[in-house]
């Protein structure tokens, strides 16, 4: 079909209701739309039938693993241009069923599915897991962390860098990805109070980057635990390397089966997405329990804004299909009070939104500037999912659709002492 370009835009300009904010290249070559814009860039027809079939986020996300569908240009504006048609509308799509009363739009939806092909649904990427409830017993939850974290050790050594850490990183003006790591370890460390001699829980250790960084800076005995295989062994030989093994145990253990407290501390970084609402409470309890009285628990943990008047938990349709299975956000109001439940006295929270943003885009840089090898290490549509959730993200973080926070929780002893100094924190104008 001769400039398909052109009849796919309007079609799409006509359902959707609003203007297409991007070139638009077609499988034909056409183009169509500001030529100054990123290209939207349809590779084939059945990018076509997979945003019809499943219209929104879920459908868009498995035309881009599959590679049916491409952005030439910036991918940080382009998503952008295109949030207000993907993140900001209902995943059901209730504007295009009222605008199908439209004699005119029935008619551009039926030439769409026209010129979209075979009226045969895609089968999803092979990259996609396929959830029918968030259960999160043992069994799930290894089987999620596994998906994400078993990748490949040495994908993820492209994508973190020499740090292996992988969440929001601590940043300065001036700073590397490397030196914005170390200081968030070293300012969970300094939040926890941490002193030779003392025991720290490193609840989903990872790589194990939090445990040597304790150890090694601070003199303190550290079990990590991680449901990954792959981590474990890589944590274990950067111990080993490290000379540390007298002071550091990695384990493949869930945080649930812990039984040999009280431990002096407790950190939990980026880990407890993963726990779910029907847990969460129980993963608070855990770790006071395993805590001795006055020890502190640093809770590192992304958060979503809540909506409207309600205040649960959120899954992501893309997320939760091929980046974390099973994960769910809350407002950190939710994350505090779940805590207060279990027993701990919460002295304080800090935001650290901004800083996720920019540590992501130092992810999606390092991948892509390596992207042949990352594609060979794991597969092509893994790597387009990594390049897509983390560039999506940073642009969540940086327009405050989702954050990141710090909780500092103490087991305070009946008495009420919680051994903090008066003053946590010092704030200085920017």
């Amino acid at each position: 079909m001769a400039d398909a370009a052109s009849r796919l835009r309007s079609l799409a300009e006509q359902l959707l209701g609003v203007p297409l904010p991007l070139r638009l290249r077609a499988w034909d070559g056409s183009e169509a739309g500001p030529p100054e814009a990123p290209a939207l860039v349809v590779r084939n027809r059945r990018a076509l039938r997979r945003l019809l079939f499943k219209p929104g986020e879920l459908g868009l996300a498995r035309a881009w693993v599959s590679g049916d569908l491409d952005i030439e240009g910036d991918l940080y504006t382009a998503l952008n241009a295109m949030s207000s048609l993907i993140w900001e509308r209902d995943e059901d799509a209730p504007g295009l069923l009222t605008a199908l009363r439209d004699p005119a739009v029935r008619a551009a939806a039926r030439d769409l599915l026209r010129l979209a092909g075979p009226p045969i649904p895609p089968p999803p990427p092979r990259e996609e897991i396929r959830r029918t409830r968030h259960l999160h017993t043992r069994r799930t939850d290894r089987r999620a962390i596994s998906h994400h974290y078993d990748v490949g050790n040495d994908f993820y050594e492209i994508v973190l860098g020499p740090s292996m850490v992988y969440s929001c990183a601590y940043w300065q003006p001036g700073g590397t990805l490397e030196s914005a790591q170390r200081d968030k370890l070293e300012l969970v460390c300094a939040k926890l109070g941490l002193t030779e001699g003392q025991r720290l829980l490193d609840v989903g250790c990872g790589w194990g980057s939090m445990a040597l960084h304790a150890a090694r800076e601070h003199g303190v005995r550290v079990v990590g635990v991680t449901l990954s295989q792959e981590q474990a062994a890589y944590a274990r030989k950067r111990v080993a390397d490290a000379g540390l093994t007298d002071r550091v145990e990695i384990r493949v253990q869930d945080y649930r089966d812990v039984t040999d407290g009280p431990y002096d501390a407790i950190s939990s970084i980026g880990m407890a997405e993963h726990v779910g609402a029907e847990r969460y409470l129980e993963y608070a309890r855990d770790l006071y329990a395993l805590l001795k009285p006055g020890g502190r628990l640093l809770n590192h943990q992304i958060a979503r804004r809540p909506r409207g008047d309600e205040s649960g938990y959120h899954v992501d349709r893309f997320i939760d299909s091929y980046v974390f299975p099973d994960g769910e956000l809350a407002p950190v109001g939710t994350t505090v009070t779940q805590l207060e439940r279990a027993g701990f006295e919460v002295r304080d929270v800090e935001s650290i939104r901004e800083h996720y943003a920019l540590t992501l885009r130092e992810w999606v840089a390092n991948l892509e500037s390596d992207w042949t090898r990352a594609t060979r290490l794991t597969s092509p549509g893994r790597a387009r999912v990594w390049r897509l959730y983390m560039a999506a993200s940073a642009l969540a973080f940086e327009h405050n659709r989702i954050g990141v926070n710090q909780v500092l929780a103490v087991r305070t002893p009946d008495q009420g002492a919680s051994g903090l100094p008066l003053r946590t924190r010092t704030w200085t104008g920017a």
